[in-house]
């Protein structure tokens, strides 16, 4: 998964093997339409592990991400109350949400990482769309974004006051293992 220097000395493509992503310097952002479209709740989530290996075919490469369900931030306490509770998220009976790697494909300067996202004790899949994968130093960044339908996982409560796709921007840090 390997991608040409974006033209900045410091920077190179990720060359093959394992990184551990970096709870504290990974973030992960998603976006909600709410209210019929009219506003976009802008909320976060906290990694609590993962990693990427980059095979020396990088159509062989793999990922896996464990995200805090419980972690969920948006800025407003009762709003994010309400994404951890039963109702939504129900953060306390499913602590975490997985993503887990099934295939990579090249799409243009992109690369495609198709995988299983597991939500609330409910899989579906899902494709990342890595836009970024470079050497910064001794640490490789990945930038991916992802569309998801909540409702796939399960996620069907409070119809019309939330949308229907969450949009995922992911910005991950790694290290070699």
């Amino acid at each position: 998964m390997t991608q040409p220097p974006s033209g900045t000395s410091s920077t190179s493509p990720v060359p093959p093997g394992t990184y551990r992503l970096d709870p504290e310097r990974t973030t992960i952002h998603v976006d909600v339409k709410t209210f019929v479209g009219l506003l976009t709740v802008h909320g976060s989530f906290r990694l609590q592990s993962g990693q990427v290996t980059i095979a020396a075919d990088p159509l062989t490469s793999s990922a896996e991400a464990v995200i805090a369900a419980g972690s969920f931030t948006s800025g407003n306490a009762m709003r994010d109350h309400d994404v951890i509770s039963a109702d939504l998220l129900d953060a306390v009976a499913h602590p975490t949400i997985t993503f887990t790697a099934t295939g990579v494909q090249r799409a243009g300067r992109d690369w495609i990482v198709s995988g299983v996202i597991t939500a609330r004790g409910t899989s579906a899949d899902a494709e990342m769309r890595v836009r970024e994968a470079r050497m910064e130093g001794s640490a490789a960044r990945f930038s991916a974004t992802a569309s998801l339908d909540r409702t796939s996982f399960g996620l069907i409560k409070r119809r019309g006051l939330i949308g229907q796709a969450i949009e995922v921007a992911i910005d991950a840090i790694g290290v070699p293992v």
